[in-house]
């Protein structure tokens, strides 16, 4: 007997441009709502049948939202498919992944209330790089001409069509760097606006230091589970390119 699937959960899916970021402002505490970032469309997973019915999501602009059915995203009421799912995404829950601010920051100024945006500036004092995001297609023919003992203290994991690689000796390869403090990776060249910020959002947001906060210069962080990274070798750099995991 065929399954009633009539009373079966339903799953959606949205995109919204990147150049629309802000605006999930509204939705950042829908814990249970992942994104994960695709050239310039930002796409959301695991919304509830409310909260795809919410006012929050119909006031936001240029949102368009899913169903996912049988690995295809149809829009709402629709016979036909408009998408097929997209997969080698690198899902983060929206509470982390959004740009980070403090409600309720004051360093005792005198009880004043207030929200505090975190920026990157450009550092005057330099660091050593300790991490590097590169193309996969412009480093995947060199990466397994290089001998072992240069890759076996290497961690890497894959970032959409980009490798991020932690350790040393440090590849030579064209990229963007970081560097690491206290478990954020910063671009080379820049650090928080506020000194002490790096220790306070630590605290905050990965007090179990399993995760390593990928910032960009534009004050963006991505949470990466360190045990989602991999030991680099020639193999497993070819596995991954076996299975997919990449496009």
């Amino acid at each position: 007997m065929a399954k009633d699937s009539s009373n079966r959960l339903k799953e959606f899916w949205a995109e919204i441009p990147r150049a629309d970021e802000g605006y999930l402002g509204s939705i950042r505490d829908w814990r249970n709502v992942q994104i994960a970032l695709e050239e310039d469309v930002i796409w959301l997973k695991g919304f509830n049948e409310e909260q795809a019915a919410s006012k929050e999501i119909q006031q936001l602009p240029n949102f368009l939202l899913y169903e996912l059915r049988d690995g295809l995203l149809f829009r709402k009421e629709a016979l036909v498919p408009s998408k097929k799912v997209r997969t080698a995404l690198l899902w983060t829950p929206i509470d982390k992944a959004l740009r980070l601010t403090f409600p309720s920051f004051n360093h005792n100024f005198f009880g004043i209330d207030g929200k505090i945006e975190i920026k990157l500036i450009p550092s005057e004092e330099e660091h050593p790089a300790t991490a590097l995001l590169c193309s996969i297609a412009e480093i995947k023919d060199i990466i397994v001409t290089l001998p072992k003992f240069k890759l076996e203290k290497i961690n890497w994991m894959v970032i959409n069509d980009n490798a991020l690689f932690i350790g040393s000796p440090f590849l030579s390869f064209p990229g963007k760097t970081f560097w690491e403090k206290d478990g954020h990776l910063l671009p080379t060249g820049y650090d928080f606006e506020f000194k002490n910020m790096s220790s306070l959002l630590q605290r905050k947001y990965n007090a179990g230091r399993d995760q390593w906060l990928l910032w960009n210069k534009n004050g963006n962080v991505l949470y990466l589970n360190k045990e989602d990274f991999r030991k680099l070798s020639v193999s497993s750099f070819r596995l991954t390119e076996k299975s997919g995991e990449w496009s």
